[in-house]
């Protein structure tokens, strides 16, 4: 069984064929979707459509959304952890973090929301789902003043140390899509050489295409002329995996599928 331990199911991009987009997935044998919330106005959505499709959520304010967020939805996320705290299918906190990519942002407000939906899932006991763009260090730091059950980096691109850190306060490392640009040697090469417990699979679909997804080597090279991501990419992103390690599919599905299990427990009773 495949796990998509990160996929943005409820985004706009699937309105018109979200059925299709499901259909197309389970025919791959991606059996299992993770689907991380980004901002409070979606939570219940969100929650209903991890039940339809036999899924898990996790609710938290993306750090692209802080900005438009009113100060009182951190009340709102943690009114909502502790109402849905019986839901077998809520497994974490996020997606949270920080994003030092995107010009403009309030990195201030950033941490604040980030520290605060830290402590939050401190809290509850959950693990958390963390956005990690250019932040690793300061995602890091703040993890070692505020405690919590591990939980998954999500689309990692830090350094080695930064990932062996990541991996000594009890996180998994997500990889998708930019593993399968050769040119990703830094990614590649954390995915061919960190420990086999570490590693989960991902889409973050329709986001992160691999590379088979663009239409042209120049459009690729240029980020741009994408088609969109969907989880039924999982396999094929993951025969990138296998690929690296000399693995087969079976074992990179069952290894895989047991590291999202181990960081984020809920999952396994599922």
């Amino acid at each position: 069984m495949w796990i998509d331990s990160h996929c943005h199911l409820d985004a706009p991009e699937f309105d018109a064929d979200r059925a299709a987009v499901l259909a197309r997935a389970r025919a791959a044998g991606v059996e299992r979707l993770v689907l991380p919330a980004v901002q409070t106005a979606d939570f219940e959505s969100l929650r209903a459509l991890a039940h339809e499709v036999d899924g898990a959520y996790a609710l938290g304010i993306h750090p692209l959304y802080v900005g438009q967020a009113p100060d009182d939805d951190l009340e709102r996320l943690r009114e909502a952890l502790a109402s849905h705290r019986a839901d077998a299918r809520l497994v974490a906190v996020g997606e949270i973090g920080l994003d030092h990519f995107v010009p403009g942002l309030d990195r201030e407000r950033q941490q604040r929301f980030y520290v605060a939906q830290l402590r939050l899932a401190r809290d509850a006991g959950l693990p958390v789902i963390l956005h990690v763009r250019r932040s690793a260090d300061e995602l890091l730091a703040a993890l070692r003043r505020v405690e919590v059950a591990g939980g998954i980096a999500h689309a990692f691109n830090g350094s080695r140390v930064q990932a062996e850190a990541f991996v000594a306060l009890g996180f998994k490392l997500g990889f998708g899509g930019a593993m399968t640009f050769e040119r990703a040697l830094r990614i590649r090469e954390l995915a061919r050489t960190l420990p086999e417990s570490v590693p989960v699979l991902e889409t973050d679909a329709p986001d992160i295409p691999p590379q088979w997804l663009y239409r042209s080597a120049a459009e690729r090279d240029a980020g741009r002329g994408q088609e969109r991501n969907e989880p039924c990419q999982l396999p094929r992103i993951a025969a990138t995996l296998a690929a690296l390690r000399g693995w087969s599919l079976e074992h990179t599905a069952a290894v895989t599928s047991a590291n999202v299990r181990a960081a984020l427990p809920k999952v396994a009773a599922l």
